[in-house]
């Protein structure tokens, strides 16, 4: 396997630091999604407890449950926003649109989110070196994933040759943890960036014109040529005639 950085320094402190953040500042999350009182501490215990003294290897799914027992979240159906390549413009348009909630929103995202880590045996946490394997993602993906339901919005990067991979993050894990007994629908958002789409897919719930992420876009480069289109368009709609 090949290795990338080891387990971030300061891994306690940072996930005890934003799990007490979460619960202070964002106390409608809290009270809307949790079905039990939490306990930061204990969510730390039970991770440690799945990770260290083991090798990374070895570590399975199952070993995480313990602490996502710890930490239950029950968000309301038809708001669970996915995205592919597209992250960036993904929580730009979740900040606009409101409604729509995303992995960092919940707990174990927003407390895991961008951190590496790993074990090995008999020695706790292993900051030199942790093997480039995906499992740490799985960790927060598939909870959020397997939660979702009703109506749901998957945001595609339309500019590069694949908008849709089966090996990516949402085709691998994601999109197979999905329940369809609680998901109805799955709305597929493809966005272009500003030079337009690289291929143009062939699926039957598909919405390239949103006016929202060209506007987003724009913000980031509005003396793009499609801009001023832009720009004349939301002119004319807004124009009485």
């Amino acid at each position: 396997l090949k290795a990338q950085f080891g387990t971030t320094p300061n891994m306690k402190h940072i996930v005890d630091g934003r799990c007490y953040n979460y619960v202070t500042l964002f106390p409608s999350y809290v009270h809307s999604t949790f079905k039990r009182r939490h306990d930061c501490e204990e969510i730390w215990r039970q991770f440690e407890g799945a990770v260290v003294c083991q090798s990374s290897c070895n570590v399975t799914v199952e070993d995480y449950h313990p602490m996502f027992y710890a930490m239950p979240q029950t968000w309301p159906c038809d708001k669970f926003l996915f995205w592919s390549k597209t992250r960036t413009l993904m929580h730009s348009y979740a900040a606009v649109m409101r409604h729509f909630w995303t992995l960092e929103d919940t707990l174990v995202g927003y407390m895991f989110n961008d951190l590496i880590w790993c074990g090995q045996e008999d020695t706790g946490f292993d900051f030199d070196s942790c093997p480039e394997w995906l499992q740490k993602v799985f960790i927060i993906q598939l909870p959020f994933a397997e939660m979702a339901c009703g109506n749901i919005t998957v945001l595609l990067n339309g500019s590069i040759v694949n908008a849709f991979n089966r090996l990516s993050m949402f085709g691998s894990v994601e999109l197979d943890s999905l329940n369809p007994q609680k998901v109805n629908y799955i709305n597929i958002e493809v966005v272009t960036n500003l030079e337009g789409p690289h291929l143009l897919l062939q699926l039957t719930a598909i919405i390239f014109d949103n006016r929202t992420l060209m506007i987003l876009q724009c913000i980031q480069d509005p003396k793009h040529p499609s801009c001023r289109t832009c720009a004349n368009s939301l002119v004319e709609s807004f124009t009485v005639k």
